[in-house]
């Protein structure tokens, strides 16, 4: 499984990567990328699997990367990891085609409870 972490804090793709190590997924092939824009470039190029993504980046949001992305016909999965898991973010994240929405703080335990069920 080829997954990418977008997240414009190179500290927080680290906590990512490693909570999602803690949550039993260390086989996965982990890309990171540093803004929207580098992520959406990086899923045309190198088609990952499954995109995790913060909300709030420079150069792209992560919204408007999962817009694009589906805009042009871009159907890989993708679920967000942001600060903010408000009702209007989570509608907007669901309307866009999004998997799901972790808000922060988040475990492993959480990460397994949301990302298994998309994996079976």
């Amino acid at each position: 499984m080829r997954v990418l972490v977008a997240d414009d804090s190179r500290v927080m793709r680290q906590i990512v990567i490693r909570t999602l190590r803690q949550a039993g997924y260390d086989w996965w092939e982990i890309s990171e990328a540093a803004d929207g824009a580098a992520a959406l470039e990086h899923v045309k190029t190198e088609q990952p699997d499954f995109v995790l993504s913060d909300w709030n980046m420079p150069e792209m949001t992560g919204i408007d990367m999962l817009r694009r992305m589906r805009a042009e016909g871009i159907e890989t999965p993708l679920g967000f990891v942001t600060s903010e898991g408000s009702t209007e973010m989570r509608e907007q994240a669901d309307a866009a085609g999004a998997l799901f929405l972790i808000a922060k703080p988040f475990t492993a335990e959480i990460f397994r409870d949301t990302i298994d069920p998309f994996l079976a």
